[in-house]
């Protein structure tokens, strides 16, 4: 279960399951911004072009070869284009995001949540050819290792069981590399995902990131970007999801700003992260090793 938060006219109105948290939400502190600073520019292509940094912020350094640069280098459909599910229709809520990515979904109800972040992060390892380095658990904690995929073997799953068995001649196609992709998204989720990842802390928070609350189902969103105030120290992030079914991944909202400003500001004073469609303790920060 889940909070909603929609913002309507100013004002907010809240619709809640039964997913509770009565503390502070870690969310946009408005005072931070300048009403003159436009912070979305509808003809940027990429995250970085898109969005423009609030005032007094700059974003973190990052190497062309970091995994920061490659999220900011994603690139965007057209600004206003809708989220569509897997199947071609539309997404039920359209109000949850202000930017969605130019990224397929792939064959199936597959890449949901924790999938849409394994494949944002396996693709940039494949980009570097850091193949052995790709590799995901399952939920049953079996580890699926691109390096042997790539080298002609399969998995075969029976019952809550999974091994490798002599497949294929091995290759080096993206095609084979999604094939591997389709099985991590069958047979791993949050709760896999959650425990594969390392604790974080939100005070140095860095694009890549994730917030994640592993469950049946849970959820995950991953920070794509991230901006200093080099006088204060306070961090602004730009956050990302898929979601349930299998969709287009999106660029969300704040849900607690006024003009759908997509920045969410760490006063390093909060205990939970409300975004549109789920609301995480800040203490399920966790980074990929």
């Amino acid at each position: 279960m889940y909070r909603l938060f929609i913002l309507f006219a100013g004002s907010l109105s809240m619709a809640c399951g039964n997913f509770q948290n009565a503390a502070p939400a870690f969310s946009l502190a408005n005072n931070f911004l300048s009403e003159a600073t436009p912070l979305i520019n509808p003809s940027g292509k990429t995250v970085e072009a898109r969005f423009t940094v609030p005032a007094g912020f700059v974003r973190l350094p990052a190497g062309a070869a970091d995994f920061g640069a490659y999220l900011r280098r994603l690139p965007l459909l057209p600004d206003s284009a809708p989220v569509h599910l897997y199947n071609g229709s539309l997404k039920n809520r359209q109000d949850v995001h202000c930017a969605v990515l130019d990224l397929d979904v792939g064959r199936g109800n597959l890449q949901q949540c924790a999938d849409a972040i394994i494949r944002i992060r396996a693709e940039y390892l494949f980009g570097q050819k850091r193949y052995a380095d790709i590799h995901f658990r399952f939920t049953n904690g079996f580890v699926a290792e691109y390096a042997r995929w790539r080298r002609g073997e399969r998995i075969r799953v029976e019952g809550n069981r999974a091994f490798w068995i002599r497949g294929r001649q091995a290759s080096e196609s993206y095609s084979e590399f999604r094939q591997f992709l389709d099985i991590v998204f069958t047979y791993a989720g949050t709760a896999s995902l959650e425990r594969e990842l390392a604790v974080a802390d939100p005070v140095t928070l860095r694009p890549g990131d994730v917030w994640i609350e592993g469950g049946h189902p849970g959820h995950a969103v991953i920070v794509l970007d991230v901006a200093a105030n080099p006088q204060t120290g306070a961090r602004c992030f730009l956050l990302a999801q898929s979601y349930m079914p299998a969709q287009e991944i999106h660029i969300l909202r704040n849900p607690a700003s006024r003009d759908g400003n997509p920045w969410y500001f760490n006063t390093q004073t909060r205990t939970t992260l409300e975004t549109p469609e789920w609301t995480f303790a800040t203490t399920k920060l966790r980074r990929f090793p």
